[in-house]
């Protein structure tokens, strides 16, 4: 019998995070000394709190169906840190709860995005972000944003976009890969532009928590009640509580929009885990001290690596506000050979490390950037020294 798959699944590309994370889990399992900055996951234990929330759900019974878009004991928690954290209002008909922030950016592009609509998204970006929008039909309009800048993105970028099909913006600040966070006075900006131009925005805020340098983060939505109607905030307790695996995220914005989510949710993966609907109200609701020490140990790895890759000949890195990524240019190097590895393209540098040093990054190319690399500073202090002196190391054995 002959498969043919639908145009979309044919035209898909996997997860390059998540590929590059098995590749890292296979040749751990081969006993082969692996230095990951990789994936995109806190490597600290979920806060015992939160833990032991779960439990509890599992030991009182609560492991059944709940409501498709969440229980509202979860939605209250998330109203109120939307209220405390982000001056944000909303009602329970306004906030719905998904298997992780992916789920959630995937249901707002089924409720709103059509064949024929155009999506513009900040470049670079998470690799997420255009393939769920080629998914439903539409089409990502790539704006970049400019190294030399700091990677920060500008109203005047997004303007010179904007066509008669566009019908979203699509924000992530700060920013993964490069950590960037949109400045105060572009931010004001680009909702105006929204306003003049009668566009929808949908605003990632998965690492909002995570700001360096007394960066502090402010939801587009907050600056005014026009803007909050038309905005779709995305957020997620994987990151900053390090719950990646409870797979809890959660989008507020417009009740019809909320709905519709709602409706497609119910009819793909019904709830998410009610045991971990629990645990995120603990951890929403309950003590923060984790995430303070998470954030002070996550600064002081920034630093020592960015100090570290920068003192690299031929290697130049922003310096990033937030979120847990370097984003290195390493396209200096391009055009060399190492160990019999030619490296052209960032897809063969992050080839040429892991192979030879043993380091797992991904290619800047999945994130819109070819001349890059990410690097997850998740990872220990012990790992990012040893995986800072592999790096050096295989670079300075390239060769033009």
């Amino acid at each position: 019998m002959a498969i043919n798959l639908s145009n979309r699944a044919r035209n898909a590309s996997p997860s390059a995070t998540l590929a590059m994370a098995a590749i890292a889990k296979q040749m751990k399992a081969q006993g082969i000394d692996v230095v990951d900055f990789g994936l995109g996951e806190p490597d600290f234990e979920t806060p015992v709190h939160i833990k032991d929330a779960g439990i509890t759900a599992i030991r009182e019974g609560f492991t059944r169906y709940t409501a498709a878009g969440g229980i509202d004991e979860l939605k209250q928690a998330i109203i109120t840190k939307l209220k405390r954290d982000n001056g944000l209002s909303y009602s329970p008909a306004e906030v719905i709860v998904s298997c992780g922030s992916k789920h959630s950016l995937f249901n707002i592009a089924e409720a709103l995005f059509e064949s024929g609509d155009e999506v513009i998204v900040p470049a670079p970006y998470w690799v997420t972000y255009t393939e769920q929008i080629r998914l439903v039909d539409a089409r990502p309009v790539i704006v970049q944003t400019r190294e030399e800048d700091g990677f920060h993105l500008t109203r005047a970028a997004l303007e010179s976009a904007i066509t008669p099909k566009t019908k979203a913006i699509l924000l992530n600040s700060p920013c993964n890969p490069t950590g960037a966070m949109i400045q105060p006075d572009q931010l004001r900006a680009i909702a105006a532009l929204a306003v003049e131009r009668d566009l929808l925005v949908i605003s990632d805020e998965a690492y909002e928590s995570l700001t360096y340098d007394g960066h502090i983060h402010t939801s587009i939505a907050s600056l005014d009640e026009e803007v909050r109607r038309r905005t779709m905030v995305v957020n997620t307790v994987s990151k900053a509580y390090a719950m990646t695996g409870w797979r809890i995220g959660y989008a507020a914005g417009p009740a019809e929009i909320i709905k519709a989510m709602n409706t497609i949710q119910g009819q793909v993966t019904s709830n998410p885990t009610s045991i971990a609907q629990k645990a995120a109200v603990a951890a929403l609701l309950g003590p923060h001290d984790d995430l303070r020490a998470m954030v002070i140990e996550f600064e002081q790895r920034r630093r020592y690596l960015l100090g570290r890759l920068n003192a690299i000949p031929g290697i130049r890195c922003t310096n990033p506000e937030g979120a847990f990524y370097l984003f290195p240019n390493v396209s200096s190097f391009y055009g060399s050979v190492g160990d019999g590895h030619p490296v052209r393209n960032s897809a063969e540098m992050a080839a040429y490390l892991l192979q030879t040093a043993h380091v797992v990054s991904v290619p800047g190319s999945e994130f819109g950037s070819d001349a890059h690399l990410r690097l997850s500073y998740a990872t220990s202090m012990e790992s990012i020294r040893t995986g800072a002196d592999r790096i050096e190391h295989a670079l300075g054995a390239l060769r033009g």
